[in-house]
């Protein structure tokens, strides 16, 4: 009942497989990954291994082996099967019979042109017109799809050595190349045009089983099991879009087209005077040069009207596929919408002349599916997508907590890359560690000596459209008993200082070895180096964590150091440096002495503001 178009026609029906411990090789299903009933709500699912699992491989298990599950006599008679048989009394006026299906083997592509390939064999046995048979297996000449195309099907499969032409350990994660299953494209009213009498009773015997051996499973769709009075022409197409720079569609990704045309009819479409297929450039899009590929025929784009052209024939029971792309313009607004259609051009009288026209998944046709979410069932276009333009932040942060310990730190905002720091120098230490931190599982780490000096973070803030207006950081200073001093001079890309930094251990005279303290100081253009206060004796820093910020106000800088995060200590306003600190690229840091035991410094908590 699931696969009748006409459930009247119904007299009896029988299964049987091979799987001791129940019917597993079968399935009804509602959806699975790209299949969809083409007819009511269901389908079903044969399978020479479990129907319904997730993943071709031993178990369900991912990543597997890539030999399929099995249930009789893995290396020797008999195979694996399944075999679903219909009794059906044809309607009046009834002359021929059709199904849709779709044929997936994991056998793809290893096995092409040999004698391993599961086979899906469809038998009509009608008392006035004898018995038809349809078979489809990978050596057919219709597998069209790989595993890139059939997501969430079980065939989405690829090889973890990227070398899909041997037996290989498998997981879901795509690789190009690497695809290790593929299908047939969804035939509607396809397979053999199986010739009936009106009245009659016929049966139909559905199978799938395996040939050569058991490793590798296939599986079939079938629904929309249909009478019809003729043969005929019948043309079916789908478009399907993919951001080849990976979802969300932004300005300036490039995505791919793929149209795949099929013929189900059981007569040819001839190559006819004029176009097969026309598809206009998306609106706020530009076809990118020579990407056209077809399978057969002869694709083009035409410049004058902006369209994809192809003309070519396609046999009975086949399929091209055809494929461009386009670049999405850079310009465009947050939730643009990009949608269109293409056109199959087809002689359905058989008179050479392309009178009949079929949109690429025709949105006019109310299918009761709702593929966009929307809560519509009837204008659903799988090739519309939504621009997510790049949107400027207002603030990003470096906490270090997503970079390796003992290696460089680096930063992305919605992946675009603003920070990097440089690779530690011997003597140094300019590092991400995880022993000493202020609010996440890790700091960054620097032990800067003149013979070593300089040292860079590097910052690329055209990656996110703004231009810096404060900069701020946590930071922990250690005690040190010897002569030492950090100096930070934020530059732009011409190497001039925006801004500079300078911490400078100073002698008290007091008890060894602790009479080292620290001094923090800022650069003024007037002044040279002022010093920034805190609340201890002598102003100087101790063991603990500091912020210090500095942000633009006007022509002039503010300078503010915390201690914690909110704590004011000392708040300083004074001229910009000759060039601006806006134009900050990179921060190097630097000393001018060489103590053995250099003082160890932690920053977290990096904060940038933008406009």
């Amino acid at each position: 009942m699931a696969i009748l178009a006409n459930q009247s026609t119904y007299i009896s029906s029988s299964y049987w497989d091979r799987d001791r411990y129940g019917c597993r090789q079968a399935a009804v299903l509602s959806s699975k990954g790209t299949m969809n009933p083409t007819n009511g709500s269901t389908f079903i699912l044969l399978s020479t291994g479990i129907a319904g699992t997730d993943i071709v491989t031993t178990g369900g298990t991912n990543p597997g082996s890539e030999r399929g599950t099995w249930f009789k006599n893995r290396y020797g008679h008999p195979r694996d099967k399944a075999k679903l048989t219909l009794v059906l009394r044809v309607p009046q006026h009834m002359h021929y019979l059709y199904y849709d299906f779709q044929f997936f083997s994991a056998e793809y592509p290893e096995y092409v042109g040999s004698k391993y390939n599961d086979k899906f064999e469809v038998t009509v046995n009608s008392p006035s017109k004898g018995v038809s048979t349809y078979v489809c297996d990978v050596n057919s000449g219709n597998f069209v799809l790989d595993s890139n195309y059939i997501p969430g099907t079980g065939f989405d499969i690829f090889a973890q050595s990227g070398n899909p032409n041997n037996v290989d350990y498998v997981d879901t994660t795509p690789r190009s190349p690497g695809a290790d299953a593929g299908a047939t494209a969804l035939i509607t009213r396809g397979g053999e045009s199986h010739p009936v009498s009106p009245l009659e009773e016929i049966t139909v015997t559905f199978s799938i089983r395996d040939v050569g051996d058991n490793q590798f499973d296939s599986a079939v769709f079938i629904d929309n099991l249909v009478f019809s009075g003729y043969a005929r022409t019948d043309i079916v197409t789908r478009k399907d879009v993919e951001d080849l720079n990976g979802e969300p569609y932004e300005p300036g990704d490039i995505v791919k087209y793929t149209i795949t045309i099929s013929n189900i009819g059981n007569l040819n479409q001839a190559d006819n005077p004029g176009n097969e297929f026309e598809d206009l450039i998306p609106e706020n899009t530009t076809y990118v040069q020579g990407s056209a590929t077809a399978t057969s025929g002869s694709i083009g784009f035409d410049d004058v009207e902006n369209k994809i052209t192809w003309n070519g024939e396609i046999p009975s029971e086949s399929s091209v596929v055809l494929t461009y792309e386009v670049m999405v313009n850079e310009t465009l607004h947050n939730g643009t919408i990009i949608s269109n259609q293409g056109s199959v051009y087809w002689d359905s009288d058989e008179d050479h002349i392309n009178d009949a026209v079929e949109l690429t998944d025709d949105i006019s046709v109310d299918d009761g599916i709702d593929l966009d979410g929307d809560g519509e069932t009837d204008d659903d276009d799988p090739t519309e997508f939504s621009i997510v333009s790049f949107e400027p932040p207002s603030m990003v942060t470096e906490d270090f907590s997503d970079d390796e310990p003992g290696g460089i730190a680096t930063q992305s905002y919605f992946t675009r890359t603003w920070f990097e720091t440089e690779s530690e120098k011997r003597g140094n230490s300019f590092e991400v560690v995880p022993d000493y931190h202020y609010s996440t599982s890790k700091a960054f780490k620097t032990q800067i000596r003149a013979s070593s000096s300089p040292q860079y973070w590097n910052y690329t803030f055209s990656e996110l459209e703004g231009d810096i207006s404060w900069w701020e950081i946590m930071f922990a200073c250690g005690n040190t008993s010897e002569d030492a001093d950090l100096y930070l001079n934020f530059k732009d890309e011409d190497n001039h200082d925006v801004a500079r930094l300078k911490f400078e251990y100073t002698h008290t005279g007091t008890m060894l070895p602790t009479d080292w303290v620290l001094k923090l100081y800022y650069w003024s253009p007037t002044f040279g180096w002022e010093r920034l206060h805190t609340n201890y004796i002598g102003w100087y820093l101790y063991n603990g964590w500091y912020k210090i910020r500095i942000e633009k106000n006007g022509d002039n800088l503010n300078y503010s150091l915390y201690k914690g995060t909110d704590d004011l200590m000392d708040f300083k306003i004074d001229s910009q440096l000759s060039y601006s600190f806006s134009n900050l690229e990179k921060i190097e840091w630097c000393s001018t002495k060489n103590p053995v035991h250099c003082p160890v410094f932690f920053w977290d908590e990096h904060r940038i503001g933008l406009t």
